[in-house]
């Protein structure tokens, strides 16, 4: 791939109409906050999140993420986001994956990402001992994610509308006017994409897929994949992710939405963050299913809940406007 030095902003060179698409990937946003709270590369996590997240790391995780902060430098291998965000990659598949993967794996990833020159000394211990790095970096996405999950289902409803507002700008020709609000660090000008880096080069892009990858990460944070010959991937700040970083527990809003909708039905509507059946359902709030059968009723008539038979069990999943009621109350 050519590469010139291009002063603090790296240049992307792209087609004129490229073919954009949008993954959700959970195991981008672990990396982002890692790197901010962990690898002390700070770009805007709320200072309580980056305690959480730090404090949730243990030692082996701390010692794998300390070339992702060091000084002046932003490469690092593929193998940080091993299974390419294509679609909805699970976190717990990266992290397997970490754990067992081939420790060449990581001595190739590292070969490729500095273009076969010496490893920079920042990695030379991941190179010296790259199953350790693999075993220790895999824990932190680990231990990272069993914090997180709760702030990432609570997004739901927001990952969604980012899908959309995506979705229309390609449909709709305005592809311009996307990629420059996807963050202050990009500017997009004339078919090329300039991104703030601390390595700052020029990359011909050409006709290759452009894979937008929203996250809930500190404000100034974006990271750029251009290894694929295929595509490149950029992620970046999920747009209004200012009002996910308040309590996730909700506790002090419970009462609130249960004088709403009263107490059995707004259990039953913060029970349902996966679809699941009327048997289940009432399993979940201690009854049988015809005892809740009227309380979704109600749900389904306020447009909270949906309904569906499948076979002989009938699944029942919270709507957009449900989700959006339970962000409204913060639960």
């Amino acid at each position: 791939m050519p590469r010139t030095q291009n002063g603090v902003w790296s240049e992307l060179r792209i087609g004129a109409t490229p073919k954009v698409m949008v993954s959700i990937s959970p195991q981008v946003t672990t990396l982002a906050m890692l790197t901010d709270a962990v690898a002390g590369r700070r770009r805007g996590l709320p200072e309580r999140w980056r305690r959480t997240v730090a404090e949730a790391v243990g030692p082996e995780g701390w010692e794998a993420m300390r070339p992702l902060g060091a000084p002046g430098h932003s490469v690092g291998p593929d193998s940080i986001v091993p299974l390419t965000p294509l679609g909805d990659v699970p976190v717990e598949f990266q992290v397997a994956w970490l754990r067992d993967a081939s420790p060449d794996v990581l001595v190739g990833d590292l070969e490729q990402a500095f273009g076969g020159e010496p490893v920079p000394r920042h990695w030379r211990s991941a190179a010296d001992d790259p199953q350790r790095w693999l075993h220790g970096y895999a824990a932190a996405v680990d231990n990272v994610w069993s914090v997180t999950e709760p702030l990432w289902r609570r997004a739901r409803s927001a990952l969604d509308r980012e899908v959309e507002r995506i979705g229309a700008a390609v449909v709709r020709g305005a592809l311009d006017g996307l990629l420059s609000s996807l963050s202050d660090r990009i500017v997009y000008t004339g078919n090329a994409l300039r991104i703030g880096d601390l390595e700052p080069s020029t990359f011909e892009l050409g006709d290759r897929q452009l894979i937008l990858v929203p996250t809930l990460a500190g404000r100034d944070s974006i990271i750029v994949n251009l290894d694929n010959p295929a595509l490149v991937w950029i992620a970046y700040p999920l747009p209004g992710a200012e009002s996910l970083w308040r309590d996730t527990t909700g506790a002090g809003n419970t009462e609130q939405l249960v004088a709403v909708l009263g107490d059995v039905r707004a259990g039953l509507l913060a029970g349902l963050d996966h679809a699941t059946t009327m048997s289940r359902l009432a399993g979940q709030v201690g009854t049988v299913p015809s005892a809740i059968t009227y309380h979704c009723e109600r749900l389904v008539a306020a447009g909270l809940i949906s309904r569906e038979r499948r076979g002989r069990e009938v699944w029942v999943s919270r709507t957009r406007r449900g989700d959006d009621l339970l962000e409204l109350f913060e639960i």
